[in-house]
């Protein structure tokens, strides 16, 4: 095995974090190892590091940009030569449709990835190819991380 596969194997048994750079370096270590044009649904609740943790996948794979919650504005894409970063927060979408009628194909330039949070909401339309990132908090100060994938 190698480091990259070492690191894979650890979120998928699952890692604890103790603060934001923690969870930042665990997604920047990662970064290079996610497939191009692949999904990946974040799973939790408000406030366990979803969007941290992409914060940080952009800025390995060289986006410049700040990378904040698309809330309000449901999804917000940016650029880099690395890839294409598609972040979408589904919570406020009622079903699949929804996510359809959003026509977020269309903006998919290869290399892409598509962040989804709030995966449950639109569960129809992730691919079973997508990587499941499960995060939560643990006695009020750890953060848990655990990777689910397809073999």
């Amino acid at each position: 095995m190698n480091d990259l596969d070492d690191q894979i194997s650890a979120l998928e048994q699952g890692q604890t974090t103790i603060n934001a750079k923690q969870t930042e370096q665990i997604a920047y270590a990662l970064a290079s190892s996610i497939p191009a044009n692949q999904v990946l649904a974040f799973h939790g609740e408000l406030g366990v590091g979803k969007t941290t943790f992409i914060r940080a996948l952009a800025k390995a794979w060289g986006i410049k940009e700040n990378v904040t919650s698309p809330t309000y504005n449901l999804y917000k894409i940016y650029q880099s030569n690395d890839r294409c970063l598609i972040h979408l927060d589904a919570y406020r979408l009622e079903k699949s449709a929804d996510f359809e009628n959003l026509m977020i194909n269309d903006f998919l330039n290869d290399p892409w990835c598509l962040a989804i949070e709030w995966p449950e909401k639109i569960e129809d339309s992730i691919p079973s190819d997508a990587w499941h990132f499960y995060l939560t908090i643990e006695e009020n100060t750890f953060h848990h991380l655990r990777l689910a994938r397809l073999q």
